[in-house]
């Protein structure tokens, strides 16, 4: 039975105990060659734990007996460097480390962190070093030195290997403590502490036995408040050759649920519609200006995986909690001055982000600016993974981003609702008319809502969207379901924006469920000499005979009508139970529909 290891980054107990593992292992020799000292960025829960196992299982002395059971089957295996099995690893996580209490509870946390490892390193190594590591309990920098002072007097040199180096940052900074940011700013400013650890580190880089540096993080949030004490790591976050050292492609995915289907006798058509269900939710990542955005989330596809291959059906919650902490991300970038108008741009697929350069450096001096620029926002979003890059530029040679895919979108209709349904009153009345319009198709209701109890908040902020998107985005936020529906235009329609698409779920077919096709239309008030007060007089059949009402309902029937027919012809005649409309608003105070047979 093929087994997945999700949440597990254990390399050792994933091959030994034969699990499903994508191997990378040829990359350690470009690795090798390129730098002795390399820093990795990549999203959160994004396969960076597993990718230090791997480095930690093939360096580390005391594994050389087992070098060929954990290798000899993979890339590296058959052809190994010289360096496997020769260095002392010594291992720090930085995400292990509270970030909570004063500056000096957090200074005293970092200190008992780093000891516990150092002394988990002079217990795994004890029969080889000489004599034992001094451990200062008061400061644990005093217990490195001692232990670069053992290892100097051994034939070995040390690889260490930081894992989210900058994860202790992003709570602090992240984390909605007012206090946050003065605590990090005592830690890294002047000979604060996470500057005089990379200061430490790069000491022991200058012949100390340090040879090795393999850091990993999610943003380079801390770079810029380190430089003066780190600055010799080389970032291969954006090479090309590293677009893939974390992540999986489709056909590994693939072959993954082909295995999975013969375990649960699954036919070939399911496990190509599960191929597609997983496309739609966890592909479409890109680390690299020219590839191709097509690479899956590990962990979500994991999640999807074993839960298949366990149940032998699809999960209903196709959005992995561990990934909801990613929210938090997009309200921060939300909070900044125009960081909502950033994030609400990240759904607009015909008018997408884009910037000359994504930054390669964040300190606590840009972080604390009161405003912000959107190269500043765009590049933090794209780190956080909540935007990918896409192939395209701009014809200005602009860097174009993408939301990823359903699950990430997902995470910016839950943060905009939070914003348009703040209280539980509302949410309710909301969902009792979704859930009517989801079996019935029911419009009017649905239209009613929103120009009653959503209008008022788009009239009374300071954004103005002047055109279809803000329509789209206000259906989208409240009709958006993915334990029932599959809500994305472009795999159907081979297009990047326009229509809101909700096709049931191949899962939840048997429900008495519609599917839906609506097209989005704006008529500005200005521009038609009309003013809101007028437009809130007229009935809806005086709005209708309106000429520019007549003209956006004509051209979103003949679309409409073309989209209509790509579906039926990608889906079949008898498997949709597709309604389809076009929905008209009138400045931001009338919509109108029409329902398109």
């Amino acid at each position: 039975m093929l087994k997945f290891p999700y949440g597990d980054a254990d390399f050792y107990s994933i091959i030994t105990e034969d699990y499903f593992f994508v191997d990378r292992t040829d990359k350690i020799r470009l690795l090798e060659n390129i730098s002795k000292k390399l820093l990795f960025l990549r999203p959160r829960r994004f396969g960076k734990s597993l990718w230090l196992s791997v480095l930690e299982n093939y360096y580390d002395l005391r594994k050389a007996d087992e070098f060929e059971r954990l290798f000899g089957h993979l890339a590296i295996g058959q052809n190994p460097t010289p360096l496997h099995n020769q260095y002392f690893i010594l291992k720090w996580n930085f995400s292990t480390i509270a970030t909570v209490g004063t500056e000096a509870e957090m200074r005293r946390a970092i200190h008992d962190n780093l000891n516990s490892r150092m002394e988990g390193f002079m217990l795994r190594y004890e029969a080889i070093l000489p004599h034992p590591i001094k451990i200062n309990s008061h400061d644990a920098l005093v217990s490195f030195n001692s232990l670069l002072d053992v290892v100097s007097t051994t034939p070995y040199k040390i690889y260490l290997l930081i894992d989210e180096y900058d994860n202790f940052a992003n709570e602090v900074l992240m984390g909605g403590d007012p206090s946050g940011q003065q605590r990090y700013e005592k830690l890294v400013k002047g000979e604060g502490m996470l500057k005089t650890i990379f200061k430490v580190i790069k000491d022991g880089l200058e012949g100390r036995g340090l040879e090795r540096l393999f850091i990993t993080g999610v943003s380079p949030l801390v770079l810029s408040d380190i430089t003066s004490g780190f600055n010799v790591a080389k970032n291969i976050s954006l090479r090309p050759q590293f677009n893939d050292l974390c992540g999986f492609w489709e056909n590994e995915v693939a072959d993954a649920l082909t295995q999975v289907g013969e375990q649960c006798q699954l036919s070939a058509e399911k496990v190509q519609e599960a191929l597609s269900i997983m496309r739609t939710f966890y592909d479409g990542y890109s680390f690299y200006y020219e590839a191709e955005p097509n690479l899956y989330n590990p962990t979500l596809a994991l999640y999807f995986l074993d839960f298949l291959a366990e149940q032998c059906r699809y999960p209903r919650q196709i959005l992995d909690s561990n990934m909801r902490m990613d929210s938090n991300k997009i309200a921060y970038i939300a909070q900044l001055p125009q960081g909502e108008q950033v994030v609400e741009q990240a759904l607009n697929e015909a008018n997408p982000l884009s910037i000359f350069q994504i930054k390669d450096q964040f300190g606590l001096k840009e972080m604390l600016k009161q405003q912000h620029d959107k190269t500043f926002m765009v590049s933090l979003l794209y780190y956080f993974g909540v935007i990918t890059l896409t192939p395209e530029q701009t014809s200005s040679n602009k860097l174009k981003f993408r939301i990823p895919n359903l699950v990430i979108r997902k995470l910016y209709v839950e943060r905009i609702q939070e914003m348009l349904l703040p209280d539980f009153l509302s949410r309710q009345e909301a969902d009792r008319i979704i859930e009517n319009f989801y079996q019935t198709g029911e419009m009017q209701p649905l239209c009613d809502y929103v120009m009653q109890k959503q209008f008022t908040i788009f009239n009374n902020r300071d954004l103005r969207w002047t055109n279809e998107l803000t329509f789209k985005t206000l259906f989208l936020t409240l009709l958006f379901n993915d334990t029932v529906y599959i809500m994305d235009s472009e795999p159907a329609l081979q297009r990047s924006y326009g229509d809101l698409i909700m096709l049931v779920r191949p899962d939840m077919r048997q429900f008495q469920l519609l599917d839906f096709l609506i097209e989005f239309k704006y008529v500005p008030l200005g521009k038609n000499k009309l003013t809101g007060k007028q437009v809130k007089g007229m009935s809806q059949q005086e709005l209708l005979a309106l000429k520019a009402v007549k003209t956006e309902l004509k051209d979103a029937k003949t679309q409409l009508a073309s989209y209509r027919a790509t579906l039926t012809k990608v889906y079949g005649a008898g498997y949709l139970r597709l309604r389809t409309y076009t929905v008209v608003s009138v400045g931001y105070d009338k919509l109108v529909w029409e329902e398109v047979v």
